[in-house]
Protein backbone atom coordinates (compact mmCIF):
# COMPACT_ATOMS: atom_id res chain seq x y z
CA UNK A 1 0.00 0.00 0.00
CA UNK A 2 1.30 3.63 -1.10
CA UNK A 3 0.23 6.96 -0.26
CA UNK A 4 0.92 8.68 -3.80
CA UNK A 5 3.66 11.07 -2.29
CA UNK A 6 6.83 10.27 -4.23
CA UNK A 7 9.99 9.74 -1.74
CA UNK A 8 12.76 10.19 -4.17
CA UNK A 9 13.42 10.32 -8.11
CA UNK A 10 15.23 7.64 -9.27
CA UNK A 11 17.03 6.73 -12.40
CA UNK A 12 17.11 3.47 -14.57
CA UNK A 13 20.36 1.70 -14.79
CA UNK A 14 19.11 -1.20 -16.06
CA UNK A 15 16.11 -3.12 -18.31
CA UNK A 16 17.19 -6.26 -19.31
CA UNK A 17 14.48 -8.35 -21.56
CA UNK A 18 14.43 -12.21 -20.65
CA UNK A 19 11.81 -14.84 -21.97
CA UNK A 20 8.28 -14.68 -22.18
CA UNK A 21 8.28 -11.03 -23.14
CA UNK A 22 9.03 -10.44 -18.74
CA UNK A 23 12.05 -8.09 -17.88
CA UNK A 24 14.65 -7.48 -14.77
CA UNK A 25 14.31 -3.57 -14.06
CA UNK A 26 17.59 -2.42 -11.80
CA UNK A 27 17.00 1.34 -10.65
CA UNK A 28 19.11 3.71 -8.44
CA UNK A 29 17.29 5.08 -5.82
CA UNK A 30 19.46 5.42 -2.41
CA UNK A 31 16.74 6.39 -0.52
CA UNK A 32 14.29 3.67 -1.04
CA UNK A 33 17.07 1.32 -0.64
CA UNK A 34 18.15 2.77 2.60
CA UNK A 35 16.11 0.34 4.41
CA UNK A 36 15.15 -2.43 1.58
CA UNK A 37 15.43 -5.91 1.72
CA UNK A 38 14.40 -9.15 -0.62
CA UNK A 39 10.52 -9.33 -0.69
CA UNK A 40 9.59 -5.82 0.08
CA UNK A 41 7.44 -3.16 -2.36
CA UNK A 42 8.80 -0.01 -4.10
CA UNK A 43 6.20 1.95 -6.44
CA UNK A 44 7.84 2.77 -9.75
CA UNK A 45 5.75 5.56 -11.73
CA UNK A 46 2.63 4.09 -9.57
CA UNK A 47 3.24 0.30 -10.17
CA UNK A 48 4.03 -2.13 -7.04
CA UNK A 49 7.07 -4.00 -7.59
CA UNK A 50 8.74 -6.59 -5.67
CA UNK A 51 12.64 -6.14 -4.55
CA UNK A 52 14.37 -9.46 -5.73
CA UNK A 53 18.09 -7.78 -4.82
CA UNK A 54 19.40 -4.87 -3.80
CA UNK A 55 23.00 -3.43 -4.32
CA UNK A 56 24.83 0.09 -3.33
CA UNK A 57 22.08 2.31 -3.83
CA UNK A 58 20.19 0.43 -6.83
CA UNK A 59 17.41 -2.03 -6.03
CA UNK A 60 16.39 -4.81 -8.79
CA UNK A 61 13.14 -5.95 -9.55
CA UNK A 62 11.43 -8.51 -12.04
CA UNK A 63 8.58 -7.30 -14.19
CA UNK A 64 5.83 -9.37 -15.72
CA UNK A 65 4.62 -9.38 -19.46
CA UNK A 66 1.04 -7.97 -18.48
CA UNK A 67 2.99 -4.59 -16.74
CA UNK A 68 5.16 -4.03 -19.52
CA UNK A 69 2.50 -4.11 -21.90
CA UNK A 70 -0.22 -1.80 -19.51
CA UNK A 71 2.26 0.62 -18.15
CA UNK A 72 4.30 2.71 -19.39
CA UNK A 73 7.29 0.60 -17.86
CA UNK A 74 7.75 -0.81 -20.72
CA UNK A 75 8.95 2.34 -22.72
CA UNK A 76 11.49 3.09 -19.83
CA UNK A 77 15.71 2.84 -20.88
CA UNK A 78 18.66 3.26 -19.15
CA UNK A 79 19.22 6.75 -17.48
CA UNK A 80 15.00 7.16 -17.72
CA UNK A 81 13.88 9.01 -14.14
CA UNK A 82 11.04 7.31 -11.99
CA UNK A 83 9.19 8.14 -9.29
CA UNK A 84 10.03 5.94 -6.27
CA UNK A 85 8.20 5.40 -2.72
CA UNK A 86 8.37 2.77 -0.50
CA UNK A 87 5.22 1.03 0.71
CA UNK A 88 3.92 2.80 3.83
CA UNK A 89 4.52 1.94 6.92
CA UNK A 90 1.59 1.30 9.39
CA UNK A 91 2.30 4.13 11.68
CA UNK A 92 3.19 6.60 8.66
CA UNK A 93 0.81 9.36 8.17
CA UNK A 94 -1.49 8.68 5.08
CA UNK A 95 -0.30 11.86 3.20
CA UNK A 96 -2.11 11.93 0.00
CA UNK A 97 -4.73 8.75 -0.72
CA UNK A 98 -5.02 5.23 -0.80
CA UNK A 99 -3.10 3.53 -3.45
CA UNK A 100 -2.37 0.30 -4.17
CA UNK A 101 0.38 0.52 -6.90
CA UNK A 102 -2.14 -1.45 -9.37
CA UNK A 103 -2.08 0.63 -12.66
CA UNK A 104 -5.24 0.80 -14.47
CA UNK A 105 -4.06 2.24 -17.91
CA UNK A 106 -1.92 4.58 -19.17
CA UNK A 107 -2.93 7.79 -20.05
CA UNK A 108 -1.20 11.01 -22.62
CA UNK A 109 -0.50 14.06 -21.66
CA UNK A 110 -2.87 15.93 -23.71
CA UNK A 111 -2.01 19.94 -23.11
CA UNK A 112 -0.03 22.26 -20.35
CA UNK A 113 -0.33 25.44 -19.19
CA UNK A 114 2.74 27.33 -17.30
CA UNK A 115 1.17 29.70 -14.79
CA UNK A 116 3.07 31.82 -12.28
CA UNK A 117 2.73 29.77 -9.23
CA UNK A 118 1.49 25.93 -10.78
CA UNK A 119 0.93 24.44 -13.65
CA UNK A 120 -1.94 23.03 -15.35
CA UNK A 121 -1.66 19.57 -16.88
CA UNK A 122 -4.75 17.95 -19.09
CA UNK A 123 -4.46 14.09 -19.78
CA UNK A 124 -6.61 11.98 -22.12
CA UNK A 125 -7.84 8.79 -20.41
CA UNK A 126 -9.59 5.63 -21.75
CA UNK A 127 -13.41 5.82 -21.19
CA UNK A 128 -12.88 2.84 -18.77
CA UNK A 129 -10.46 4.87 -16.45
CA UNK A 130 -12.34 8.33 -17.27
CA UNK A 131 -15.97 6.84 -15.97
CA UNK A 132 -13.91 6.67 -11.95
CA UNK A 133 -12.47 9.95 -12.01
CA UNK A 134 -14.33 13.02 -10.52
CA UNK A 135 -14.12 16.95 -9.94
CA UNK A 136 -12.11 17.01 -6.73
CA UNK A 137 -11.57 13.43 -6.46
CA UNK A 138 -8.55 11.89 -6.74
CA UNK A 139 -6.09 10.18 -8.52
CA UNK A 140 -2.15 8.68 -9.04
CA UNK A 141 -0.48 9.78 -12.14
CA UNK A 142 2.97 7.98 -12.36
CA UNK A 143 2.39 7.31 -8.53
CA UNK A 144 1.68 11.07 -7.84
CA UNK A 145 -1.15 11.04 -5.62
CA UNK A 146 -3.44 14.66 -7.34
CA UNK A 147 -6.50 16.43 -7.01
CA UNK A 148 -8.42 16.20 -10.50
CA UNK A 149 -9.29 19.89 -10.88
CA UNK A 150 -12.54 18.94 -13.46
CA UNK A 151 -13.35 16.12 -16.05
CA UNK A 152 -14.17 16.59 -19.80
CA UNK A 153 -16.46 13.62 -21.02
CA UNK A 154 -16.77 15.62 -24.22
CA UNK A 155 -12.63 15.58 -25.43
CA UNK A 156 -11.94 12.49 -22.98
CA UNK A 157 -9.67 14.62 -20.33
CA UNK A 158 -9.29 15.61 -16.85
CA UNK A 159 -6.94 18.38 -15.82
CA UNK A 160 -4.89 18.58 -13.04
CA UNK A 161 -2.46 21.36 -11.07
CA UNK A 162 1.27 20.67 -10.35
CA UNK A 163 3.09 22.92 -7.49
CA UNK A 164 6.15 23.84 -8.37
CA UNK A 165 7.24 20.95 -5.97
CA UNK A 166 5.73 18.40 -7.65
CA UNK A 167 7.46 19.66 -11.05
CA UNK A 168 11.03 19.72 -9.20
CA UNK A 169 10.69 16.53 -7.90
CA UNK A 170 8.57 14.19 -10.25
CA UNK A 171 8.79 13.01 -13.40
CA UNK A 172 5.50 15.24 -14.15
CA UNK A 173 8.07 18.15 -14.14
CA UNK A 174 9.76 16.45 -17.06
CA UNK A 175 6.96 15.09 -19.22
CA UNK A 176 6.35 16.55 -22.46
CA UNK A 177 2.90 16.52 -24.66
CA UNK A 178 2.32 13.27 -26.38
CA UNK A 179 4.44 11.40 -23.53
CA UNK A 180 2.45 8.42 -21.50
CA UNK A 181 1.60 8.34 -17.69
CA UNK A 182 0.42 5.82 -15.53
CA UNK A 183 -2.77 6.14 -14.40
CA UNK A 184 -4.61 4.44 -11.08
CA UNK A 185 -7.93 5.77 -10.07
CA UNK A 186 -9.44 5.66 -6.58
CA UNK A 187 -10.02 2.28 -5.65
CA UNK A 188 -13.11 3.17 -3.78
CA UNK A 189 -15.16 4.48 -6.71
CA UNK A 190 -14.29 0.37 -8.32
CA UNK A 191 -15.45 -0.62 -5.11
CA UNK A 192 -18.63 1.49 -4.67
CA UNK A 193 -19.47 0.17 -8.81
CA UNK A 194 -19.13 -3.10 -7.58
CA UNK A 195 -21.19 -3.43 -4.86
CA UNK A 196 -23.98 -1.26 -6.71
CA UNK A 197 -23.74 -3.62 -10.12
CA UNK A 198 -23.80 -7.04 -7.70
CA UNK A 199 -26.88 -5.62 -6.22
CA UNK A 200 -28.59 -5.24 -9.20
CA UNK A 201 -27.60 -8.52 -10.76
CA UNK A 202 -29.05 -9.81 -7.08
CA UNK A 203 -32.30 -8.06 -7.47
CA UNK A 204 -32.41 -9.10 -11.04
CA UNK A 205 -31.99 -13.22 -10.73
CA UNK A 206 -34.45 -12.46 -7.95
CA UNK A 207 -37.31 -11.53 -10.16
CA UNK A 208 -36.24 -14.33 -12.48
Amino acid sequence: MFTGIVEELGTVESLELLEQDAARLTIRGPKVTEDAGHGDSIAVNGCCLTVIETGAGTFTADVMRETLQRTSLGGVGKGSPVNLERAVAAHARLGGHIVQGHVDGVGTIAAREPAEHWEVVRIAAPAEILRYVAEKGSIAVDGVSLTVTDVDDATGTFGISLIPTTLELTVLGRNSVGDTVNLEVDVIAKYVERLLTAGTDVVAGGKE
